[in-house]
Formats: C-alpha cells, sequence, structure tokens
C-alpha cells in the first residue's frame, strides 16, 4: 500500500516529501505567546521587608529507654533496675522540664500485665509522653538470608 493523493490514476508513487508548514506555524504562534508572557513571570516588587529577633529554638527533651525482657525485668536506659527504683526514678524524670519522653522497649514474649503496670507508673508519676519501640517488619525474602 502506498501513501499518495486521492487520485490513484495519475501517479502511483508514494509521496516522498512531508510538508512542515503547520509545524512551523505553530512554532511561531508558540514563540510569540512567550516573548509576550515571559516579562510578566519575572516582575518582581521591591519592598522594605521589616526584620525581627524570633525566639531561641526550644530544648528539645531528653529520651528515657525503659526496656522490658521477657522474664519482667526492667532496664533503665540498659541499666537493670528494680520496681521501687523505678518509681522514684519516673518522679524525678517528671518533675524536669522539659518533660523527658519515655520508650518502651519490651520483648514481644512480656507479659501485657507487666507492660500496664509500667505504663501506670508511668502515668502516676506525671510523664505525658510515651511511645512504644518496635522493630520493622523484615520482608519474607530478606528473613530467609538471614538465616542461610
Amino acid at each position: 500500500m502506498s501513501f499518495g493523493g486521492f487520485n490513484d490514476n495519475q501517479n502511483s508513487a508514494p509521496m516522498a516529501d512531508i510538508n512542515v508548514t503547520p509545524m512551523v506555524d505553530v512554532m511561531l504562534v508558540l514563540l510569540v505567546i512567550f516573548i509576550i508572557t515571559a516579562p510578566m513571570f519575572t516582575h518582581a516588587l521591591k519592598l522594605d521587608l521589616p526584620t525581627a529577633q524570633s525566639a531561641p529554638a526550644p530544648e528539645k527533651p531528653e529520651t528515657i529507654t525503659l526496656g522490658i525482657d521477657a522474664a519482667g525485668k526492667l532496664y533503665w536506659n540498659d541499666q537493670p533496675v528494680s520496681s521501687a527504683e523505678l518509681d522514684a526514678r519516673l518522679a524525678a524524670a517528671a518533675g524536669k522540664q522539659p518533660q523527658p519522653e519515655l520508650q518502651l522497649r519490651a520483648d514481644k514474649s512480656t507479659r501485657y500485665q507487666t507492660i500496664a503496670e509500667v505504663m501506670s507508673a508511668a502515668q502516676g508519676a506525671g510523664l505525658s509522653k510515651l511511645g512504644f519501640v518496635t522493630d520493622p517488619k523484615t520482608p519474607a525474602h530478606v528473613q530467609e538470608k538471614k538465616e542461610n
């Protein structure tokens, strides 16, 4: 099949030239539009802005890591603590300004009762920022590579 005019009787050879005149016309129209609109994008307004001093950035509170192992033993920043000592440390931490964030790291086989008691003690001492730390779930194919 060949491309050509509508009348196949005159010349059956394909048309070899591409007419680029419409494309050039469109490009010239776009060029004129961009020449007219470009100064509008660069228009600037001169202002004499006031100067001000801001308050210093607030001090970031410390982070306390409270770990609970599978047996229910408590660790304050990786240091073993007893239940009585935990209450005293939680009360001291609640009195600090800014109040520290308590990050609770519990073993997955830890009894919920132990975790609930620690959360209750933290709330009773006045700590309001409590977070739970977990390990991100690793995809199965990554876990298989680790085991091999």
